[in-house]
């Protein structure tokens, strides 16, 4: 057993490794070569899973304690200290060997899908750098740290998206990106200092302590309104968990992040980013468990995303497009998770998705390898004969991202189902709708996209045909690592992260819950091992949706296109709908950007340059420049004009002081 000290410096080494490497990489890269600077963020973010892998070992599998760690006192002012602290605990083990197991993997790959960009170590110093920010994120102790973590991975992220800063699509997607996390990051930042205010502290321990004691603590927001304080804290976290999880309305920045290099996309939605503000969440169950307002906006808000977000993937035909509408579809069913109070299953799904997900992102990154960068399915279909590794990979991902049993995506989609469904949460009825026909949804758009793009007729344009091939070794081998993942790790945790006692559980006693929200103990009566979950999977409800929603992506994409084409036709306001994206963007155009660009041209032409500019700045040198002039004149150099002026003057000096 590894000493508190010990276990100290492997958690700051294990945040510290990334930055190191991303400093080698941004300040030497141009010195070093793109192979070094490579190598050296590879080692980090290596070094960083292997210390990440002892922690995990330490911590989850010898039932260790949560352990904290000071590392330095930032700012102590009057009563107030803001200290940069860690928190090693079963929650925090778990996240951080998914995180830098697939950033692992994605930096690898990235050798291969960045060959062609002969100075990429700019993007290897944001992609370690990112990796760092999320650590610090994860294994912070106090909300302080967790800002940081938060606003850097929001940072790096719009730099990532728009590494390829040549590409206007790429420069609007980042700034999109940067904009609303920014509006989400507002109420987080509001969340943040309430409770600093109410609790007189940030660190987690002390606020998690204090909560039940602010139960009955209201506060007027508006006029005859009592809100409850606890209430008004979380829903201003998950205001900031809907920016960066891409809850809707504020979902639209994530499809734009597709414009960024295919590695950025996997990095970026399978387990990192996007997957914050559900760790988050899930992280604060001590206070969202007491506002039942919270989770029941949290559990609607998730469900319609899952449900209408999903939907749109039916209607893209951009590759990562589709798989990016999937992720939004998957951050609704992990917010549905948390928003039932089965926190763990929400966490549950996290992990599995990570592996499925960045699988997803990676095998359509070597698909468009070998297409020589096209992305429009129309423009593939029969690459399975081409692609053969990639191929099993993407069907492995998709059959996983489907819950098709055994694969890992239904032991977690499975138990998020049947939690909305046994949940008394407000909204739970309509999220268990919801997640149901997203079952359906989930499996028509992934694998209409499967379809598309390795079966039926090649539409690969012919000058093209000759020059397909698989992908290198550096590309494939993460594929098949992380197939392996998506096969396997379902069924070896389901058990060990929901059916277990919280003392031995995967996620220890690092999550809080209610008794009267508890289901997942009601779930863990009728668990009757893994095998006959799996089999009894076989039986349900979500299962046979998933099937039908196969048959009907095979109907559509390779028997009878007809009835997608048919579709369109008979129903073009509602083909409308879907195509304009519930028309989000062209509300946010009209109602945001062309008010700002108003406004902002309203106080520049009309405050700035006419107010200030001609009326201050220029009205004030144009009185002086008048001013001058009459003085000039009666600086004439006769003495008497000099009398006879001091004669005046002292004539009005003297006929106000009689009249005063």
């Amino acid at each position: 057993m590894l000493s508190t000290q010990a276990i100290k410096l492997l958690s700051i080494w294990t945040i510290l490794t990334p930055l190191i490497g991303a400093g080698i990489a941004g300040f030497l890269g141009k010195v070093i070569g793109r192979r070094a600077t490579q190598l050296m963020t590879i080692l980090g973010v290596l070094i960083a899973f292997i210390f990440s892998l002892i922690l995990f070992d330490v911590i989850v599998i010898n039932h260790s304690k949560a352990l904290t760690f000071q590392i330095f006192n930032w700012v102590h002012s009057g009563s107030y200290q803001f200290n940069i602290s860690l928190l090693v605990d079963h929650l925090s083990a778990c996240m951080i060997v998914v995180v830098t197991f697939v950033s692992l993997l994605v930096h690898i790959y990235s050798i291969g899908y960045m060959a062609h960009d002969k100075s990429d170590q700019r993007f290897f110093c944001y992609m370690s750098a990112f990796t760092f920010a999320m650590l610090c994120l994860v294994l912070a102790n106090n909300f302080l740290l967790l800002f940081f973590g938060w606003e850097g991975v929001g940072l790096v992220s719009y730099l990532l998206i728009g590494y390829w800063f040549h590409k206007e699509s790429a420069v609007v997607g980042s700034l999109k990106a940067f904009i609303v996390n920014r509006v989400g990051d507002m109420g987080f930042i509001l969340g943040i200092a309430a409770i600093l205010s109410y609790y007189g502290s940030l660190n987690y321990q002390t606020v998690f302590q204090q909560t039940p004691h602010l139960l009955h603590q209201t506060i007027t927001i508006i006029p005859g309104w009592h809100w409850s304080v606890i209430s008004m804290i979380a829903i201003l976290l998950f205001i900031g968990a809907m920016g960066k999880s891409a809850q809707m309305p504020l979902h639209v920045w994530l499809p734009e992040s597709m414009e960024g290099p295919t590695p950025i996309s996997a990095l970026i939605h399978a387990a990192t980013m996007v997957t914050a503000g559900v760790y988050m969440i899930a992280r604060m169950s001590p206070i969202f468990e007491f506002s039942t307002t919270a989770l029941s906006m949290v559990i609607i808000l998730g469900a319609t995303t899952c449900l209408f977000c999903g939907l749109l993937g039916l209607f893209a035909f951009d590759l990562k497009r589709v798989i990016a509408y999937s992720t939004l579809s998957q951050l609704g069913y992990m917010m549905v998770g948390v928003g039932s109070s089965a926190y763990a299953a929400g966490m549950f799904h996290l992990f599995t998705h990570a592996f499925f997900k960045a699988l997803l992102f990676l095998a359509a990154g070597s698909v468009i390898i070998a297409m020589h960068e096209e992305q429009d399915m129309r423009k593939m279909g029969g690459l399975a004969r081409y692609l053969p590794v990639t191929y099993i990979c993407f069907l492995i991902g998709g059959l996983a991202l489907a819950a098709i049993p055994p694969f890992s995506g239904f032991y977690s989609k499975d138990a998020i189902i049947e939690a909305a469904h046994l949940s008394t949460i407000p909204g739970s009825s309509y999220a268990y709708i919801c997640v149901l026909l997203g079952a359906f949804v989930t499996a028509a758009y992934t694998f209409r996209a499967f379809f598309m793009t390795f079966h039926g007729k090649s539409r690969i344009a012919p000058e093209l045909k000759g020059n397909v091939h698989e992908s290198p070794l550096v590309v494939t081998v993460p594929l098949v690592l992380l197939a392996i993942a998506s096969i396997i790790a379902g069924f070896m945790l389901v058990r060990w992260i929901l059916y277990t006692p919280s003392q031995t559980a995967l996620l220890g006693n690092s999550l809080f819950i209610l008794p009267v929200h508890n289901v997942l103990k009601e779930m863990a009566q009728n668990y009757h091992g893994v095998v006959n979950m799996t089999i009894h999977g076989l039986e349900t409800l979500p299962f046979g949706l998933a099937v039908l929603g196969i048959i009907v992506a095979w109907l559509t994409t390779m028997k009878i296109p007809q009835l997608a084409e048919g579709f369109k036709h008979r129903l073009p306001w509602l083909y409308a709908i879907f195509v304009h994206k519930y028309g989000f963007d062209e509300f946010n155009q009209i109602v945001f950007v062309r008010w700002s660009r108003a406004l902002g041209n309203f106080l520049f032409k009309g405050i700035d340059m006419l107010f200030i500019d001609k009326l201050f700045v220029n009205g004030s040198g144009r009185v002086v420049a008048t001013l001058s002039r009459v003085l000039r004149v009666i600086q004439s150099g006769y003495i008497y004009q000099y009398v006879f002026i001091m004669f005046i003057g002292v004539l009005v000096l003297l006929v106000w002081r009689l009249i005063t």
